[in-house]
């Protein structure tokens, strides 16, 4: 394929990660498929200050499956009225998020209730979507073909469209050894492409793997990232820093700890996150921590998208956000926020554009290939 010189040099970085269960349409009858049956073994480097990714048994990247999922991420037919496909709501310019908008709009015109996820290193998270209620990026991607307010199509009728594409069938038998089409296959190889989709060649990468500097102002904000919150002399243990660490870890070079947190947005919830999901008390307004790469570029803010800039977005954690049941006990609001200077807020942003990774949102392998 024409595409492939363009998947061998994934040119940043990239590797594998971990996966289980999918569900089949009932019109599928594969079994599992025997890794490595198929498909050229494609190896794709990750940045020296990130760790190995788990590989997924039953899912190895090859130079056809990324190839495939990049055809299919892009592929509008996935969508009931054959307009939307998974890029319309996760631009690459925009660090694959939805172009500033606050939801995303469906096919039917109505949109949702919560900001569209940046798509970047997501081979190593363990749980996807705001609430956390799915485990695999194999089941995620099955989620926005069939979600109503989304691209409101069922699986089958899908298939049957790829199916239909000659293209398709004969890119399927390179990737997977079989020229059937159906919705496991289809999730595997969008996985495997968004897998690809490594960040970090960021001016903070550069400083980690000491290829490069920060400027002062973004070394200060990145120092303030790393020390506690609030005043030292109410004895609890503050810094007058800007408390990041706990939830957004530099170490791995994720930026997030992928795990469910209430952030302090609000007293009474209207969405429950985590809660609505689970039902448990302790999970009500709960949501995941998304990564920190690329922020400059993923405005607006917050699973609904409430806040426009960085400088709200760090206003809000330096008041100390709004107390409830389940606020994470690494907020600050009793002791009166973090209590941050104008100065070292303005630090604190300045680190966080050193987080941009043009090279990522630039990545040609990243881009749409047209038909295949």
């Amino acid at each position: 394929m024409k595409q492939l010189h363009l998947l061998l040099v994934v040119g940043t970085l990239g590797s594998i990660v971990g996966l289980m269960g999918c569900q089949h349409d009932p019109e599928d009858e594969l079994g599992p498929l025997v890794p490595g049956q198929a498909g050229t073994p494609l190896t794709v480097q990750i940045p020296a200050n990130f760790p190995q990714m788990p590989i997924p048994v039953d899912n190895p990247f090859t130079v056809e499956g990324v190839e495939l999922g990049r055809y299919l991420f892009y592929d509008e037919r996935l969508s009931g009225n054959n307009m939307q496909s998974c890029a319309s709501c996760h631009s690459p310019q925009v660090a694959f998020t939805d172009d500033g908008n606050q939801f995303s709009t469906g096919i039917d015109g109505i949109q949702g209730r919560r900001n569209s996820m940046a798509l970047i290193n997501l081979a190593w998270d363990t749980r996807y979507f705001w609430d956390g209620r799915v485990l695999t990026l194999e089941e995620q991607v099955l989620h926005p073909v069939m979600d109503p307010i989304e691209m409101h199509e069922t699986w089958p009728s899908a298939v049957l469209k790829i199916r239909a594409d000659a293209a398709y069938p004969p890119m399927f038998q390179a990737a997977f050894g079989t020229s059937t089409v159906d919705s496991v296959l289809v999730a595997k190889a969008i996985a495997q492409f968004l897998r690809t989709m490594i960040s970090g060649n960021s001016s903070f990468d550069r400083f980690q793997r000491n290829e490069g500097l920060l400027s002062i102002d973004e070394q200060l904000g990145l120092q303030l990232t790393q020390l506690e919150g609030g005043d030292p002399a109410l004895g609890l243990g503050g810094q007058f820093g800007a408390d990041c660490f706990h939830c957004h870890p530099h170490g791995g070079g994720r930026m997030t700890d992928g795990q469910l947190h209430n952030n302090g947005l609000d007293s009474e919830f209207a969405d429950l996150g985590a809660g609505g999901i689970t039902g448990l008390p302790e999970d009500m307004g709960r949501f995941k921590t998304p990564t920190l790469r690329n922020v400059a570029l993923t405005a607006p803010y917050m699973h609904d998208g409430r806040f426009q800039t960085l400088e709200e977005v760090v206003e809000h954690y330096n008041s100390g956000g709004h107390e409830s049941p389940t606020v994470d006990v690494f907020m600050k609001y009793t002791q009166g926020g973090l209590q941050l200077t104008s100065e070292k807020k303005q630090q604190l942003v300045a680190f966080l554009n050193s987080l941009t990774d043009m090279d990522f949102v630039n990545n040609p392998a990243f881009q749409d290939p047209g038909q295949p």
